[in-house]
Order: structure tokens, then sequence, then C-alpha cells
């Protein structure tokens, strides 16, 4: 059984993404159909919908995207966007359908560093938590002090740190994201999510090439405090997702019987409270 937590749907037709313009590869509409068949032929037996970074004005459609998309199968949840900054932000989350959300997220490596340091940001993060929900943490590798620090603020909101903490893999970044990433596990509130390497590698990568990383990443958070993700369709800007597939197996190879279901499956369905 594979959970996949990091998958995006993209329908340009319903919803605005102004950030694809700048990647031409990936800007056309990525459907339920075409990630169902790649799924399947993967082992993927569920997956929770990562927002896609739209236009504000959109972020409520988005969820009831989302929530009709559950009604397919398949996808069995939904982490949203959010400003966790926005005054109404108690009143908002009383609102959200628990049934469909899971958690929530705002990606920080696309604003300036001032937006998560503002008090408002950090007590809507605490709101977040006393509403039982989690928060990804979309950073750039040198923000991993801020991951920590925020973490620290909100020692009652979980948090998923996405994307290994984003590694420059292509530029041989090692050594500048090891240590913070390492400090940021210390943070008991704090998961790891196994996904987006591939967009971080370009195209001339092998299983050797992730290997520092991920095994770094289970090291310093431990068999359970990870969880696995595709980043559909993200990943395919270096690979597919029988690539991304394939290389986690192999990456884990040695792993127990018992820590390979806990990062494919046994952690998410723990964190989020899934059936």
């Amino acid at each position: 059984m594979l959970i996949d937590t990091h998958l995006h749907l993209i329908d340009r037709g319903r919803l605005s993404y102004p950030w694809l313009d700048g990647v031409p590869a990936l800007n056309r509409d990525w459907s339920l159909a075409e990630y169902t068949a790649a799924a399947g032929r993967c082992g993927i037996t569920a997956a929770l919908h990562m927002e896609v970074d739209t236009a504000e004005s959109d972020a409520e459609a988005e969820i009831g995207m989302v929530a009709e998309t559950i009604q397919a199968g398949l996808v069995i949840g939904a982490i949203a966007g959010v400003r966790p900054e926005r005054p109404d932000i108690a009143d908002w989350l009383a609102g959200l359908d628990r049934k469909v959300v899971r958690g929530l997220r705002r990606v920080l490596h696309v604003v300036p560093d001032e937006v998560s340091d503002a008090p408002a940001f950090r007590d809507g993060l605490r709101a977040i938590g006393r509403a039982g929900l989690s928060f990804d943490l979309c950073l750039r590798a040198d923000q991993l002090g801020r991951g920590a620090a925020l973490a620290d603020a909100c020692p009652d909101t979980r948090f998923v740190l996405d994307h290994c903490g984003n590694p420059e893999v292509a530029r041989n970044g090692y050594d500048d994201w090891a240590a913070p990433l390492a400090e940021l596990a210390r943070r008991p509130n704090v998961i790891a999510k196994i996904s987006g390497l591939l967009a971080q590698t370009g195209p001339e990568w092998s299983v050797e090439t992730l290997r520092p990383y991920v095994e770094h990443v289970i090291a310093s958070f431990g068999w359970d405090r990870v969880i696995w993700g595709s980043d559909w369709p993200v990943v395919t800007l270096g690979g597919s997702l029988s690539d991304w597939v394939a290389a986690t197996h192999a990456l884990i190879q040695g792993c127990s019987a018992d820590e390979r279901a806990a990062l494919f499956h046994g952690n998410a369905r723990r964190f989020w409270g899934l059936a």
C-alpha cells in the first residue's frame, strides 16, 4: 500500500495558476484520469491533493474541486491553501469541511521572509494547531532555520516539511542543507516528506545521486516521522512518477517491512487520522 501525500491536479479552465507561466513544461492541464493511470502502475492506492498555489481568489474553488474529485475515488483529502495571517482565520477554519480538508499550506519560498516573521502569521499558525490541522512548510533550503523558528513559536501546531527541505541537488547542495535539516528535525512537532527531489536534480540523476539526501532525512527524523509523496506533476521535471516510485524502493531496499510500511502509508494514516 502506497499513500501519495503530495498530488497536484491542474485545471486551467477552472482555476488560475499564475506561476505556471514561468514553467512551460508544466503549463497544461494535469487531470485525475492521467494521474490515476500512472498511479495504478506504481501501486499507489490513495492520495492527498496538495494545493497548487492558485490565485488567492481561487483558493476556495480549489477546495470545492477536490471535494468533487474525492467522489471519484483515489483522492481521499486535501491539503488546502491558506493565508494564516488573514484576520478572520478562526472563523475561516471553523467553516472548513473537515471531511475534505486534512491540512493546510502556504508556499513560503515565493513570498518575502517578512511574511512568515509577522506576528499575525504566527498567530494564524497557532489557530491552525488549535483547530487540529497541520501546516506544510514549503521552504527553500536556506529557509530551514525559519522553519525551525516557526515550529518553536507554534509548539502545538503540527508541521510537515515538504520535499526534504528542497536541497539543491543539481548544485551539490548537500553541505549547505544537511545541518539545518538536522536542526529542524530536533523539533518534535515537525515531520518530513520524502518528495520533490527529482525537480531539484535535473535530467541527469541516479539512485546514488539521491541516496545521501534521503538517508539523511530518514536518519534525522527517524522512521516514525517520515512520509512519502510524489509531487506529481512537478516530479516530471526530472523523471516520471514510476521513476520516482522505483527510485524510492531502491533507496530503502535494506529497511525492514515495518519501516517500509511506516514510510509508505502507516505514518500518513496516523498523522492525518486516515482510514
